[in-house]
């Protein structure tokens, strides 16, 4: 496959994922698109002026070759919404990536996976229990999720490296950038350990905190359930869950202190009608494994 035009359309930022999805299902292939003239795109009625001048703009179309090169150089897989290796659970999500971006293990995209998220500022209780039940999981063959953050995020991707298990990690910034750098071991030790890296977003993408709440609908979108460890009133896991109750996902939440403002989010998912989770068991005796 010529990757040449799926990069080309990765680059449009302005083009959401539904309107890039509303386009190939009509013109077929990214090519296609390339092709198309103003007059062309102007009959699109899902397209706005300011969309049309993104797709023609000619800054999008130039030194195509160099991040050709730089994917291959560096092992930086595509896999795109027409791929079989396309993650089947993201299949039928509103708002899917038409592309994906992935360094390491490719066959965990389909692989039974639960995400674990929760608070950056975790305490010493969600640290270890992240940990514990990251490392039951992945001892179950059961792959983990997260998002490569700072907190719960990391000692979940920690915990299925421990077990000697499978764990994704989904970031909001192009692979060729460690968000945060602080992670940047975590990251190597992810590949090196069998591991994958996923994302939307074309080599160079700063990690700008819109991106954030997008790439949880990918942590959420991959898994077959959702565990919410800590989490804050406010909380960016708690963006995760909404994705994944609208996706059909079960939801998990460990209960904590009522007095702890960690425990606020995950007290309040469990009196809407979250699973409460004590241990990895209780995800085992779901329906979804």
């Amino acid at each position: 496959m010529d990757n040449k035009y799926w990069i080309w359309l990765s680059r449009i930022k302005k083009l959401t994922s539904i309107k890039k999805e509303i386009l190939l299902k009509r013109f077929k292939s990214p090519k296609n698109i390339w092709d198309l003239s103003k007059n062309d795109l102007t009959k699109v009625k899902e397209l706005n002026i300011e969309e049309i001048k993104e797709i023609l703009n000619k800054n999008y179309r130039e030194k195509i070759e160099i991040f050709q090169e730089y994917l291959i150089k560096n092992e930086i897989n595509i896999v795109t919404m027409f791929d079989k290796q396309y993650p089947y659970n993201l299949k039928n999500i509103y708002d899917k990536p038409v592309i994906l971006f992935t360094k390491g293990n490719l066959e965990l995209l389909n692989k039974k996976g639960v995400a674990i998220v929760g608070s950056r500022e975790c305490t010493s209780y969600g640290e270890n229990i992240a940990r514990k039940l990251a490392y039951d999981l992945a001892k179950n063959n059961i792959c983990v999720i997260s998002g490569l953050a700072r907190g719960i995020d990391k000692y979940a991707h920690i915990g299925a490296l421990e077990a000697k298990g499978n764990t994704i990690a989904v970031i909001g910034n192009g692979l060729d950038v460690v968000y945060p750098y602080e992670n940047k071991n975590l990251y190597e030790r992810i590949i090196e350990n069998n591991g994958l890296i996923v994302t939307e977003y074309i080599v160079g993408t700063r990690p700008n905190k819109m991106n954030f709440p997008a790439r949880n609908r990918i942590i959420s979108g991959l898994s077959d359930g959702i565990v919410v460890v800590e989490a804050k009133e406010k909380s960016g896991a708690l963006i995760t869950a909404d994705f994944g109750l609208e996706q059909g996902r079960e939801i998990y939440a460990v209960p904590g202190n009522i007095n702890e403002e960690n425990s606020k989010g995950t007290n309040e998912l469990i009196k809407q009608g979250a699973n409460i989770l004590t241990t990895y068991e209780d995800i085992l005796k779901t329906h979804i494994f």
